[in-house]
Formats: structure tokens, sequence, C-alpha cells
């Protein structure tokens, strides 16, 4: 691998691992990124999991650190999501996601207004509506959210936002602790699929995920400094430029 495509891949991975531990969206630079270097699509969602897996240790190890997550209270809802991620793997093996990408923008489009238009949901955190024990619509809703996160992973960040902050009551910055806590987890059995399958480049695949546990362990850290309030601007900046690169802006 030449050596401009190791620093495109690494400074990708960067910004990437940066906007997935603190909003969302991060896929949507290193997907294209790697058909680009001319990795099927199915490849590339296989491969991209390398960098997505070893991010999210590095952000699940510091927000663990810092005190935000509670391993053994927090695992509640990794359960229903992977689940619900191994079918979605076990569909994307076999199909090709692009017919998705607009589908997911009208859904990040009704995120972003919910994120702009009630920006109090999103940075106080209700303690009244956190249930230890998830209920049973909490319970279907996140085996959705990995259905589709074992699927594409593509902006399946802000779906899992949106579940812990307006379903369950944390506020951004526990809600990105438990969103990277249940991405890790499916994603160590998603990959697993993807590899029988034959769908991922190990070498793109390490090489990206230097830089996004790089950017993961910036990202905790903005997090837990900036708080809610600084996190919440991250997202809507990630929103907004997701959204107009599905709606084929920057192609």
């Amino acid at each position: 691998m030449e050596w401009y495509l190791i620093l495109a891949l690494l400074g990708t991975g960067l910004v990437a691992g940066f906007i997935n531990t603190t909003a969302g969206g991060g896929s949507m630079l290193t997907l294209p990124l790697l058909m680009f270097l001319g990795l099927p699509a199915n490849v590339a969602n296989g491969t991209n999991r390398i960098a997505i897996l070893f991010q999210n240790i590095i952000g699940v190890n510091t927000f663990r650190q810092k005190k935000v997550l509670d391993l053994t209270s927090d695992f509640r809802l990794v359960l229903p999501a992977l689940a619900g991620s191994v079918i979605g793997a076990l569909i994307a093996v076999e199909m090709n996601v692009l017919v998705l990408e607009k589908i997911i923008a009208i859904l990040m489009v009704g995120m972003l207004l919910l994120v702009v238009m009630k920006p109090n949901a999103w940075v106080a955190e209700r303690a009244e509506n956190q249930h230890p024990k998830p209920t049973l619509l909490q319970y279907i809703l996140f085996f959705f959210i990995g259905l589709y996160g074992g699927f594409i992973q593509m902006g399946v960040g802000f779906l899992l936002l949106a579940g812990l902050v307006l379903g369950c009551g944390h506020n951004l910055v526990k809600a990105n602790a438990i969103k990277v806590y249940i991405v890790l987890v499916y994603t160590i059995f998603t990959i697993g699929i993807f590899m029988l399958y034959g769908q991922v480049n190990w070498l793109a695949g390490l090489v990206l995920a230097v830089g996004n546990m790089a950017g993961a362990w910036l990202g905790v850290h903005f997090a837990v400094k900036g708080g809610a309030k600084y996190v919440r601007y991250v997202l809507i900046l990630a929103l907004v430029i997701v959204i107009l690169n599905l709606f084929g802006v920057f192609s």
C-alpha cells in the first residue's frame, strides 16, 4: 500500500473516531474511502468493522476510567442490540447495502430536527426516566437499532443516541459512553460473520483502526471535559454533514 494511502486512512480514521465517539456518522467518511481504495461495497462494510472494534475498545476503556460508564449496570441494552446485529450482519453479507442510503438520510433529517428543536432533551439528564431494568419497548427498539448496525453500521450511532437520550433519559455524555459499549460488544460478533464470508481486508482495516483509536481517545476526553452542551454542537454538525453527503451534495 502506497504511503499516501496509509496517511489517508490514518487521517480519515482519526476524524471518524472522534466523530463516532462524540456523535456518530464517522463511517460516512471511512466507507467511501475504503471503496475508493478499490474494495467492493460489501468488503468495505466488513473492513470498516475492524476500525470500529478497536476504536470502541479505546472508547469504552476511557469512558470507564472517567467514571462515566459502569460495565456492570449499563449492559442491559447491549443484549437486544447484539441479537439484532447478528441478524443484520447475516443479511448484509448477502445484499448490496447502498440502497438504504436515502432511507437513512430521511431518518437523519428527523433526528436533526429533534436535536435542534428540543435542545434541553439532549443536555439534561432525566433521572426519573431511567429504568434500572429496560422496558419491553426499549428492548424492541434496541433490537431493531442493532439490526441496522449489524447490517451497515453507517449512522447507527445517531440512532443509538436517540434511543438512549430520548428513550432512556441519559444526557449526551452518558449516552455516548453506553453507545460505544453497545457497538463494541456487537461488533465482536458481527465482524466474525464478515470474516466467515471473506469480506474483510485486514491491512486496510488495521491501518484505519490506528487512526480511529486515536480519534476515539480524543473524543472521549472532549465529551467528558466539554459536557453534553458541547457534544450536542458536534452532533448537530455531524448530522448536517452526513445528511448533505447522503443526498449527494458532495458527490
